[in-house]
């Protein structure tokens, strides 16, 4: 058929040719949208948000998140309120209803419950709270533990994770601005048990931004790029260790031992690697998982492990994290070589209204978070926002794990893949580390292209061995697998995947 334009317009044959065309065309484009485009699969058909409006002009710039015995959703802001939110699990079919349960808090970014109590992290210490009368509002107010300083400097965030298995709970400490360490403790990882005491954990802390467990109960908190962290990245604090920012470290003397000596500063002048550190600093943890810079997103926060068994979908005891610039969730996949945590990590869901901060996901399987656009901005545009994400019922086409191998990766996947995609042409890498220096955060640098081969497919199509060359020990190794489809011939929800592989399997 040719479709030129006819060389008389006037002509009515030319005129009616011209008009079929056009109705031909549009009934290809809108035949394309509807068999092709229309098909493939979006982040909402499995995952559904939903948004909460705080009563009146309140600023619900929500820091922490907890689930009350009575079924309440308790939730703290960085305005010093906490909120109770009665049913916040059916809302909006049942309207959500906000009470305040407390204010005049200090910037709170961490809430727990125990035993009645409800615990607050405030900037300057942990505070329990208890509504003793029953009519909704606290009414004691209780210092638990204040060991640690506070100067007034815009940056001296303290988050707070909820209670561990021995009744501590987790606090970590921003810098004074970001390089130095004026108050007590700053840039460190205190435990503060119900009892009152606290223990100084860990150090090397640059500018977290939640503090959680995964779940096997190890700690894990986010630290935001900057000074001495090349990109930002979710750390595993491993008692005793250092985490890679020797700002904090002149308060060791004020520790009694707890953690042992003051680790050795870097000693070299220019930016270097994590591993040549590894090497020269005994106790240095490398990050578990680098979160890369612009990539993934710039602020990494809240951390909340999938315990409930499969009722939030296909990833239980894999770990999630909010990202406050770009207003997402991540998924993270980890896994211990050598004594090491490392793993993967997952594009898992966008198009929140501000920036994430607090997270929680219930054993029920429903997940709520809430933030704030304040300071640095967020993708959501919104000032503050709570909401709730609850799965569909419907299993995405995603890789489920990344698992390193001696020579490669093994993935496995939620659905069985379409076998005759699973060729070598439909993946490909790149890996590339960070500087690991003094200067504010760094290029991606030593930058290689690995060679991707399909070794073997299972034979349910639920897992793939890939070959990869070269394997570069604390190197991210970014998975692209665009041209992989399913049984039905979808692709993958999302197609991208980061390794950071800190140590290299015997096998």
């Amino acid at each position: 058929m040719n479709l030129a334009k006819p060389s008389n317009p006037n002509n009515p044959s030319n005129l009616y040719f011209t008009m079929n065309a056009k109705f031909i065309l549009s009934f290809l484009l809108i035949a394309c949208v509807a068999v092709g485009f229309a098909e493939q699969p979006k982040e909402s058909d499995y995952y559904t948000i939903t948004s909460f409006q705080a009563p009146g002009d309140h600023q619900a710039e929500v820091g922490g998140i907890a689930l009350m015995p009575d079924g309440k959703v308790a939730v703290c802001t960085r305005r010093g309120q906490i909120w109770t939110i009665d049913n916040a699990f059916t809302h909006p079919e049942k309207p959500a209803e906000w009470k305040v349960f407390a204010e005049y808090l200090h910037e709170p970014l961490g809430l727990a419950y125990k035993d009645g109590w409800l615990y607050a992290v405030q900037r300057p210490e942990v505070t329990r709270l208890k509504d003793e009368d029953g009519d909704g509002r606290a009414d004691i107010f209780e210092t638990l533990n204040d060991d640690w300083g506070i100067n007034g400097n815009y940056h001296e965030y303290t988050f707070g994770s909820r209670f561990d298995k021995d009744d501590n709970i987790w606090c970590v400490l921003c810098l004074t601005g970001s390089f130095t360490a004026d108050s007590l403790y700053r840039g460190w990882v205190l435990r503060v048990n119900k009892d009152g005491t606290m223990t100084p954990t860990a150090c090397g802390v640059r500018s977290p931004g939640g503090i959680g467990f995964n779940a096997e109960g190890d700690v894990f908190y986010t630290d935001n790029q900057g000074a001495w962290n090349g990109s930002s990245s979710l750390k595993w604090v491993k008692p005793g260790s250092f985490q890679g920012n020797p700002n904090g470290n002149i308060w060791f003397e004020y520790a009694d031992g707890a953690i042992g000596d003051r680790p050795p500063n870097p000693n070299f002048d220019i930016d270097d690697r994590i591993d040549k550190a590894r090497e020269q600093i005994p106790t240095f943890i490398p990050p578990a998982v680098v979160l890369p810079h612009k990539r993934v997103g710039n602020s990494p926060t809240g951390i909340e492990p999938d315990m409930s068994g499969g009722k939030f979908g296909p990833f239980a005891g894999q770990t999630f994290v909010g990202e406050q610039t770009l207003s997402r969730v991540h998924r993270v996949y980890l896994e211990q070589v050598n004594g090491i945590y490392q793993g993967a990590m997952f594009p898992f869901l966008e198009g929140f209204k501000s920036g994430n901060i607090g997270l929680l996901l219930t054993d029920d399987g429903v997940m709520f978070t809430g933030g704030s656009n304040r300071g640095w901005g967020a993708k959501g545009g919104q000032p503050y926002a709570f909401e709730r994400v609850n799965w569909t019922g419907k299993t995405p086409f995603e890789i489920h794990e990344m698992r390193a191998r001696k020579d490669g990766f093994e993935l496995t996947f939620t659905e069985p893949v379409d076998k005759a995609s699973a060729t070598d042409s439909s993946f490909s890498m790149e890996a590339f580390t960070y500087d690991y220096g003094k200067k504010y955060g760094s290029p991606e640098v030593d930058a290689l292209a690995p060679t991707v081969t399909v070794t073997s497919v299972a034979d349910d199509g639920k897992s793939i061995v890939l070959k990869v060359e070269p394997m570069t020990k604390g190197h991210v190794h970014a998975l692209k697998a665009s041209r992989l489809k399913n049984q039905s011939g979808n692709g993958l929800l999302h197609s991208e995947a980061y390794y950071t592989l800190n140590e290299i399997p015997e096998s």
